[in-house]
């Protein structure tokens, strides 16, 4: 029997959680490099999972399956495809960083303070999350997924109820009302998504007689599965209202500007960069692969949404004076974009959607982070309260001014090949929707620039006069990502290579071809 590496990767962080909430109340220094050293050993790992995966092998590798609970088929079953590895990989990645950058978030806030951040439950509420994303992105079994999908709303509703901002400080029954409102409502929100996303799971299992994503996959494309229609666009709408509140997918947005405005800087990339990608992901997993026809049927009006969100949260972002609110309202436009790359149904869009994907959690990582290093010195959300810090704190600036050109997707950095992509794929099947959803290019050049030019350029504000520049802890943090920024915007092939084949396969099961281009006959 081969070493369960999917296993291993997943239990790991769970395991670290357990050790990390273990720890004595005294030694909170440990419990930090205990979680650290989790997180690193995870990042090995995954990259062993990168390693022995052959993107021109089987789609699904590495797998696993074993008994569970017989009576009602369900089966412990995970296997990666490249969309899922590299998924895999960006969430192992992005976890050392986002707990180094959140090093001090948990400390008690004064000598002698009755407000006791439990440090130790912070940092093994982040390995849990990891440990739940990274299971979701491997499960292969329907009700497997759906368990950690709904479970890693656990420990989030205590990291983003629990610990504040510390721009906050000064107010603290105002800001725990705050952190309150946030975390019951991303809660409620994605519990009703969850709740029909169970009776849709409930469905499928009266229609095909077991969980098996690959079973049911299998038995649609060879016919021995026939749906009924309505039954198809019934149980179709049911998961992919659950994945669009994950997403998040406009209307149903709304409660991840709270969560990410009140929530520590990490805690936010956490949300958008890593949780969220869950939902784009099982679109293209389970979506396409279960209900290809519903897809298919339901794409003009997804599409819709989808540039609605990119036109709508680009300019509320414009219209934002709260710096982390501005970077929420962003990635819901960035989200329209990978939503329209999935259900542009060709391969270029669905390749840049998931490049878009790991490019999106990097520059996130990146403008949040250096963000939230600027809120902390500062004390302040509001970009009001800043200006002139680029003659104090370069590097602060340089980074920051870095992690937004990536936002605004600009060439030679990451995502500027993903937008792209996303948008030739739009164009070559649906014109009028590419041409709308190219303003949300123009819209995020405005706001990334204002937001710089607000905070970084001008007179040096006297609040912000002794601001120290980054420190040797957030540049460890901020250097690697602006890095791998650069190098994927320069070279992305090896991310395309592993995803391409598993593209290829999910336009396989939609029946799907790219359309071929209209060229006038030479004369």
């Amino acid at each position: 029997m081969s070493f369960p590496l999917l296993t291993a990767t997943a239990a790991l962080p769970a395991i670290g959680a357990i050790a990390t909430a273990a720890v004595p109340a005294a030694r909170r220094t440990a419990a930090k490099w205990l979680a650290l050293l989790v997180s690193l050993a995870t990042l090995a790992l995954a990259i062993a999972v990168l390693v022995r995966f052959d993107p021109d092998g089987a789609r699904y590798q590495l797998t696993e399956s074993h008994a569970w609970i017989a009576d009602f088929g369900v089966r412990y079953e995970l296997g990666v495809d490249g969309i899922g590895v590299a998924l895999l990989a960006l969430t192992a990645l992005l976890i050392p960083f986002i707990i180094l950058a959140g090093w001090h978030d948990a400390d008690p806030l004064e000598t002698g303070s009755r407000r006791w951040r439990p440090t130790q439950g912070f940092f093994a509420l982040i390995l849990a999350v990891e440990a739940m994303v990274i299971i979701s992105f491997e499960a292969t079994d329907v009700f497997l997924f759906y368990i950690f999908f709904e479970a890693m709303l656990i420990p989030m509703y205590f990291l983003i109820g629990g610990f504040g901002d510390r721009a906050h400080a000064g107010s603290d029954e105002k800001a725990a009302a705050q952190r309150s409102y946030a975390a019951v409502k991303f809660l409620l929100y994605n519990l009703v998504g969850g709740l029909i996303m169970l009776a849709a799971v409930i469905g499928l299992y009266v229609v095909a007689g077991n969980f098996s994503l690959q079973e049911i996959a299998e038995a649609r494309a060879n016919g021995t599965l026939d749906m009924a229609t309505n039954t198809e666009r019934w149980l179709f709408l049911g998961f992919f209202f659950a994945f669009a509140v994950k997403a998040p997918l406009w209307p149903l947005h709304t409660w991840l500007p709270n969560a990410m405005g009140e929530a520590t800087a990490p805690v936010a990339v956490l949300i958008t960069a890593v949780v969220d990608k869950v939902g784009t992901f099982a679109m293209l997993r389970f979506c396409l692969q279960l209900f290809p026809e519903a897809s298919k049927w339901a794409t003009p009006a997804i599409l819709v949404l989808a540039v609605i969100s990119i036109i709508y949260g680009a300019l509320l972002a414009v219209g934002q004076r709260d710096i982390k609110r501005l970077v929420a309202y962003a990635s819901i436009s960035h989200f329209g974009f990978i939503i329209m790359g999935i259900f542009a149904m060709t391969s270029q869009g669905q390749s840049g959607a998931t490049l878009y994907m790991v490019n999106h959690g990097i520059s996130t990582a990146a403008l949040m982070l250096v963000a939230g290093f600027l809120i902390s010195r500062r004390g302040s959300r509001l970009i009001a309260d800043y200006g002139g810090v680029q003659k104090v704190a370069p590097v602060l600036a340089g980074t920051f001014l870095i992690g937004g050109l990536a936002t605004l997707s600009l060439p030679g950095l990451a995502p500027f090949v993903s937008e792209f992509l996303v948008l030739v794929g739009t164009f070559a099947r649906y014109p009028v929707i590419g041409i709308i959803a190219t303003f949300g290019i123009v819209l995020a050049a405005l706001y990334t620039l204002v937001l710089y030019q607000r905070t970084m350029t001008g007179p040096v504000k006297p609040e912000v006069s002794a601001m120290p520049d980054l420190r040797a802890r957030e540049l460890l943090v901020v250097a690697p990502l602006v890095v791998l920024l650069i190098f994927l915007g320069v070279y992305p092939k090896p991310v395309t290579d592993i995803v391409n084949p598993a593209v290829k396969s999910t336009m396989s099961d939609v029946h799907k071809k790219d359309p071929k281009p209209e060229v006038e006959a030479a004369k």
